[in-house]
């Protein structure tokens, strides 16, 4: 099993002068996701939990359109090149399930982080397959909402050793923290949870994702893509993630740390009510 910390030397300096030490790190390294033969894509992310996050992966980005389509979901073995060891998942559909493989293409063209601009990005939700949003809208307390923050820095256990991660968390309504996953890339992270989610049924739909960052467009994109019906964030959204949420009726949070938050849109999902 491969480590997600790594103790390296450092120099540190303050007023005083300086010193060397040894400080922990989180480990980044590139993860190979492949459906059968075919690789889907590399992303960079912190080892553990990979399982959760290829199949996280594939299904906001609309490539796997059910959970059920998939068979298995494994490390491949690799020869000759010990650094490729467990960096490589290879995820099974069951027989007759066929993947377009223009349509991935052109779904990663258009939601890729490098710049492609807002209105072929929202398009591109729209023509993937998207879990409906659950009627009627759970409703999650503003009290309630208050105290997940610290919930969920008690819960960033790598976090605490390296200072270095993203996290995402899953909560009923009730405050039950249903699942978290850690990773250096938030959208990484959030994919580790809604895989998790799929692949032990937690109930998404009636759930809400707290993340340890801001909110930018992707994050939305797969919130919308797993039919979350409330995302928030400690930081804030971006100008696109706000026109994504409103146009695909999600409940969208803001600034969510010291007592309050900013709603964005889908108010209808907040309650005042302390009781």
């Amino acid at each position: 099993m491969k480590r997600d910390t790594l103790i390296t030397s450092v120099v540190t300096v303050d007023r005083s002068g300086k010193a060397s030490k040894q400080d922990l790190v989180a480990v980044e390294e590139p993860l190979e996701i492949r459906l059968g033969e075919t690789t889907i894509s590399v992303t960079m992310r912190t080892p553990g939990h990979d399982p959760d996050l290829a199949v996280g992966f594939l299904f906001t980005e609309g490539i796997v359109e059910d959970p059920a389509q998939i068979i298995s979901v494994r490390h491949a073995e690799t020869e000759g090149n010990p650094r490729q060891a467990g960096n490589t998942v290879v995820v099974e559909l069951k027989p007759g399930f066929e993947v377009d493989s223009e349509r991935f293409r052109r779904n990663f063209y258009a939601t890729s982080s490098c710049g492609i601009c807002g209105k072929a990005s929202l398009t591109a939700i729209e023509v993937s397959p998207r879990r409906p949003m659950r009627e009627p809208a759970p409703v999650f307390r503003a009290e309630l909402i208050h105290s997940l923050p610290e919930l969920l820095r008690q819960s960033q256990a790598v976090f605490d050793r390296t200072g270095g991660l993203h996290a995402a968390a899953l909560f009923s309504a009730e405050g039950e923290l249903r699942g978290v996953r850690e990773d250096v890339g938030r959208h990484n992270a959030l994919d580790k949870l809604i895989g998790l989610g799929l692949r032990n049924s937690l109930a998404l739909g009636e759930s809400l994702v707290l993340m340890s960052s801001r909110a930018g467009f992707e994050i939305v994109q797969k919130a919308v893509m797993a039919g979350v019906p409330v995302l928030a964030a400690v930081g804030a959204p971006s100008s696109l993630a706000v026109e994504a949420a409103r146009r695909f009726d999600i409940t969208l949070l803001g600034f969510v740390r010291d007592g309050r938050f900013n709603i964005y849109s889908g108010e209808k999902r907040i309650s005042l009510d302390p009781n």
